[in-house]
């Protein structure tokens, strides 16, 4: 397939899609008499122009920070909004073979490594270590952060709010579980922004140090893991006895302390609490997932195909019938699709409600912006959460 030319391309980002049409036309020329060492020998030299181009990215990138100034931080270079742009063009021209979630991954990581040069970002997430917020934390920043655990999800917007963390990821709904009401009353009151979103496929993995299914006693993990593997458990470990925690990642202590205990929670888990992974992917639903949230201290710019997420209240709860509906008319007015509505007390008197609204499109574009304008004069309350990238991958 023929490719266009870019100028938005970067010398670099040429030098691969040319690396990658030479290789085509050395596969298809060894196809008939393959070599193993002539294929070896061009893997080396294929790697070397791959290590050469990514020491050439990141001597970019930090012309980038250079340019901000020697006082300037990680966070004063880091835009969501062009990560987001440049990893959906990486997306849009993949052709394989490796897969689309792949290239992403390992374009994240590359990314996260030039950022990380002079100072990584700090990245706050719901800890303990070994948990699916880490796992996001990992998906969207790559390694080369540092990833901050604490305790609870008001704690990483406290410790982003003061400095001591650049971004939290906070998770906002589950699939099956609906929404975390703890992450929607934060934003009441807080003045972060959401500066991106995370969408983690929920894998649920059984781990352990032992070698055969037959010689695990107990599985020790969080109760809503359990749930979501009941089915599995019932039919291949029916002699365990089930033990709820308070996080999947005490149930790993426990396992990688305990002989006969096995636990249930993501790879990173595994990683972190030096266990194996016996069974893979043990969940009875294997379209459950999570969205988490990025948040930050301010609001982006529009990367080209963006969500904004508002808080508003209508200002008179006792104007009669359809007041949410008149409320929200200007986004029809306008064709502005809302993706998803949540309401929550709003804590100012007893059966008045606060709704969080999730919209297509960036605040600062139409027909978004001219819509929200006409919301904003409807509403007795309205702020702009953030608008952000869509999740990408």
């Amino acid at each position: 397939m023929k490719r266009e030319p870019s100028y938005n391309e970067t010398w670099w980002e040429r030098e691969l899609h040319r690396n990658e049409k030479l290789m085509d036309s050395y596969l298809a020329a060894l196809a008939d008499n393959p070599d193993l060492a002539k294929i070896r020998e061009r893997i080396d030299e294929i790697d070397e122009r791959i290590q050469s181009l990514i020491n050439e990215r990141a001597r970019f990138a930090q012309q980038v920070g250079f340019s901000k100034g020697k006082l300037a931080s990680p966070v004063d270079y880091y835009r969501p909004e062009r990560e987001a742009e440049v990893l959906r063009k990486i997306q849009a021209r993949n052709e394989g073979p490796i897969r689309d979630e792949e290239m992403l991954r390992l374009f994240r990581e590359i990314m996260s490594a030039c950022l990380a040069q002079q100072e990584p970002l700090r990245v706050g997430f719901l800890g303990p270590e070994g948990t699916f917020t880490q796992t996001a934390v990992f998906k969207h920043f790559g390694h080369s952060v540092r990833a901050l655990p604490f305790h609870t999800i008001d704690e990483i917007f406290h410790e982003v709010e003061s400095g001591v963390a650049d971004f939290g990821v906070v998770p906002i709904e589950n699939s099956t579980e609906g929404s975390v009401n703890n992450t929607l009353d934060m934003f009441l009151t807080s003045p972060l922004k959401i500066a991106g979103e995370i969408e983690l496929k929920i894998e649920q993995h059984l781990l352990g140090s032992e070698t055969g299914l037959d010689k695990i006693e107990r599985i020790c993990a969080h109760e809503q893991s359990l749930a979501q593997c009941r089915s599995w458990l019932r039919e291949y470990l029916p002699h365990a006895e089930l033990i709820g925690m308070s996080s999947n990642a005490a149930g790993a202590r426990r396992a990688r302390d305990e002989s006969g205990t096995a636990a249930i929670g993501p790879a990173v888990a595994a990683d972190v609490y030096d266990l194996e992974i016996l069974v893979s992917n043990i969940e009875d639903r294997a379209d459950n997932a999570t969205r988490f949230l990025v948040v930050g201290r301010e609001l982006l710019a529009p990367s080209g195909n963006d969500k904004t997420t508002i808080l508003v209240s209508t200002s008179d709860t006792g104007a009669g019938a359809g007041v949410l509906h008149q409320l929200l008319q200007p986004l029809a007015n306008h064709g502005v699709s809302m993706t998803r509505i949540e309401s929550r007390p709003s804590r100012r008197r007893n059966w008045d409600y606060d709704f969080f609204i999730d919209l297509d499109g960036h605040a600062e574009e139409a027909p978004a912006r001219e819509a929200l304008a006409e919301l904003q004069e409807r509403s007795s309350l309205f702020r702009v959460l953030g608008a952000y990238p869509k999740a990408v991958g």
